[in-house]
């Protein structure tokens, strides 16, 4: 299987996720279901691991962007299960595509990256999408209510939520590429992963004992998630080695396109054509910035 192929079903992978547990795990709390998607996840990729030098090789620095990653990551993960549990699908998801527009800022200041006019035409998109999921609030003959819209994104919870994720999530997508290059993308990734899982079972299981019961009070729910979530990664390692990153990011982007078709189908949520329209915009963007 191509890489194209990989990242689309890696994009399928994780917004079939995030249906699966805002439908089946709708109960949970924040802490339960970071357990799921992390501790469970890590367990299933744990294989991964085998071949891995000594740790005791890796570099400080290595551990420097390690120790920064972890709490940015559990934080960035809390806030995205909260946004989808609680909020729809269509005004949640969306917002990830700031997130390579953050990365703009974040990659230049810990990376040296730097964009050029494309990344700025893909910035306009995805802000132009942002406008059209909040578009209600503007009223077409009233030139000055037309940044009501975007204004709207801090009033509505969820996608305040998410937009903090994707600010989250553009530091540790930085932070990581800085970690990588000590380690190979496939060892990484399964490793970041384990290390994951442990650090959120220490966490929460060690104050609170039977949140390990309470998670699997679900059981055949809780592995079906983990088992798709478990995909979306596995898939992802897979695709980063046979292509750049920046591509596969961008098409595993089209996440956010699922994301919306799931919402309207199982959670009966409204306005499916201006929400794929915004999200479309947005994805463009995306490509634009990623290319």
């Amino acid at each position: 299987m191509d890489w194209f192929s990989l990242s689309l079903l890696c994009a399928f992978s994780l917004a079939s996720t995030d249906a699966a547990a805002k439908a089946w795990l709708r109960d949970y709390r924040a802490r339960e279901l970071a357990l799921v998607r992390f501790g469970i996840t890590g367990l299933l990729l744990s294989p991964l691991v085998a071949g891995l030098g000594p740790l005791t090789d890796l570099p400080p620095d290595f551990w420097l962007w390690i120790i920064a990653l972890v709490p940015l990551e559990m934080a960035a993960m809390l806030l995205y299960v909260k946004a989808i549990r609680d909020h729809p699908l269509s005004l949640t998801l969306p917002y990830l595509a700031f997130t390579p527009v953050f990365v703009i800022l974040t990659g230049y200041l810990l990376l040296g990256e730097r964009i050029d006019q494309r990344g700025a035409l893909g910035i306009l998109l995805v802000v132009s999408g942002a406008w059209l999921l909040n578009q209600q609030h503007a009223r077409l003959g009233d030139w000055r209510s037309w940044g009501a819209p975007l204004a709207a994104i801090f009033h509505e919870p969820g996608s305040r939520i998410m937009l903090i994720v994707a600010l989250l999530y553009s530091f540790t997508a930085a932070m990581g590429k800085g970690a990588m290059r000590y380690m190979d993308a496939e060892h990484f990734g399964a490793f970041y992963f384990l290390l994951l899982a442990a650090v959120t079972t220490l966490v929460f299981a060690v104050p609170e004992p039977r949140i390990l019961v309470r998670v699997w009070r679900r059981p055949w729910a809780v592995v079906a998630v983990s088992l798709l979530n478990g995909a979306m990664v596995y898939t992802h390692f897979l695709a980063v080695q046979r292509v750049e990153v920046a591509y596969m990011i961008a098409v595993k982007r089209t996440s956010l396109l699922f994301g919306i078709l799931f919402g309207a189908l199982f959670f009966r949520e409204r306005g499916l054509g201006v929400h794929a329209l915004a999200g479309g915009l947005m994805l463009g963007g995306v490509f634009l910035i990623a290319w």
